[in-house]
């Protein structure tokens, strides 16, 4: 049996007002979710362990069945991988947005005003050119999502994701050292991390409001991609295959726009399908997406179907663009596997789930249990009708934790 994960991340929220008070997924319509919950089986799976931050890079790389505690090493060295940098044992590499903030000192935007990888380009020239050195490297990722690179630096530092701040005050939240930080031979100290860190932060708000991408969008009134900002650093992870943990797979892919899942795919010995027109927004080409995973789905055993769009929508708080992603996720993603899939004479199991929560009045991720559905011809399903938040409380596999999900696809 092949299997492919369908994941929308951040789709999952709560009850909105607006929206008669349900949540996005409920108000939105899903036949085809619908129909997969009612012929399959639902649960609820805790995705974030105790004690890590309800990250898009934690919840992924549990869905896939890996113990945190034994690989987790942040965001930076999953999208170092995904980059192409090849990380040296001294690296920590570290998520580095542009981001927005305002001339009262608060954030506005976690992405840089919408920041294109090609407006990116010349910024990560700018800062590599102002800010680089032997220690001190910038790489360019895309849109506002790059990659910056300290030579020994210590990964024991405290960053806040800006995307959990919106509109809170940017020099409150800047790097500080971890309480009681080892210090490791041959790197610099925490504090000593975390000052270089923040002197980048700085100099870069000096810095990126010059670039003449900038000067235009101050002449037009546009929000300004103004200032760095690193977070989720680590060093180079030591994770097995995904082949080595699941035998029964043989051979598997991975469909994203996002440098941190395609890392994590990396590292899982998936290969990495980059699609022409996937952007990791609302405007990505479903239909690309969705024949480059059929086309690898009947070449390989597993396939790792991302979608960021639900996600943006929840960071920046817009109602009707999460139902609208949504929608897209079924009508444009989810019913063409299906009907594709239903005729093939190998059978298919099929989940989907978000990674976490997004919610749009939070606009920040939430370390819920996410709803989640199993489907393949001949399961028994149970009694849920629908797919949302709610219906799943009730779902023949009760709630399941981290690793207990890709264990239960890998027995179908």
């Amino acid at each position: 049996m092949k299997t492919i994960i369908i994941l929308g991340d951040g789709m999952a929220d709560n009850p909105i007002e607006q929206l008669g008070g349900k949540t996005p997924l409920q108000y939105a319509n899903t036949p085809y979710m619908d129909l997969l919950a009612k012929n399959g089986r639902t649960g609820r799976l805790v995705t974030v362990p105790a004690g890590y931050s309800p990250g898009s890079e934690v919840a992924n790389t549990a869905i896939l069945g890996y113990d945190l505690d034994k690989v987790y090493e942040g965001r930076g060295p999953l999208e170092a991988a995904s980059i192409g940098y090849d990380m040296d044992p001294m690296d920590m590499a570290i998520r580095c947005n542009i981001i927005s903030v305002t001339p009262e000192g608060t954030i506005k935007t976690h992405n840089g005003g919408n920041l294109s990888t090609e407006d990116a380009g010349p910024l990560l020239d700018l800062l590599n050119e102002k800010l680089g050195n032997d220690k001190v490297r910038f790489i360019r990722g895309i849109q506002y999502r790059h990659l910056l690179v300290i030579k020994g630096g210590s990964k024991y530092i405290v960053c806040n994701p800006p995307h959990d701040h919106p509109n809170e005050p940017w020099r409150e939240l800047l790097v500080s050292p971890m309480a009681n930080a080892p210090v490791e031979p041959g790197r610099m100290t925490a504090q000593e991390t975390a000052d270089l860190l923040n002197d980048l932060i700085l100099k870069s708000y000096d810095i990126l409001p010059l670039a003449p991408l900038n000067q235009k969008r101050a002449a037009e009134g546009k929000d300004l991609a103004n200032i760095i900002w690193p977070w989720s650093g680590g060093y180079r992870p030591n994770m097995q295959t995904l082949m080595q943990q699941y035998p029964s797979v043989k051979s598997g892919a991975v469909v994203s726009a996002v440098d941190l899942i395609q890392g994590i795919g990396k590292y899982a010995g998936l290969d990495i399908i980059k699609v022409p027109g996937a952007t990791g927004l609302w405007d990505t080409d479903y239909e690309a997406k969705t024949k480059a995973a059929l086309d690898n789905l009947k070449t390989k055993d597993f396939v790792f179907l991302h979608v960021e769009a639900s996600d943006e929508a929840g960071h920046d708080g817009d109602v009707e663009l999460k139902v609208k992603t949504i929608e897209n996720l079924d009508k444009r993603m989810i019913g063409p596997i299906y009907e594709e899939t239903k005729t093939w004479a190998e059978p298919v199991c099929i989940a989907v789930l978000p990674d976490h929560y997004t919610p749009v009045e939070m606009r920040i991720h939430v370390g819920e249990p996410v709803p989640f559905i199993i489907y393949y011809k001949g399961i028994e399903p149970d009694e849920v009708q629908t797919y949302d938040e709610f219906t799943c409380v009730n779902g023949g596999y009760g709630i399941l934790k981290l690793n207990e999900f890709m264990e239960t696809l890998m027995r179908a």
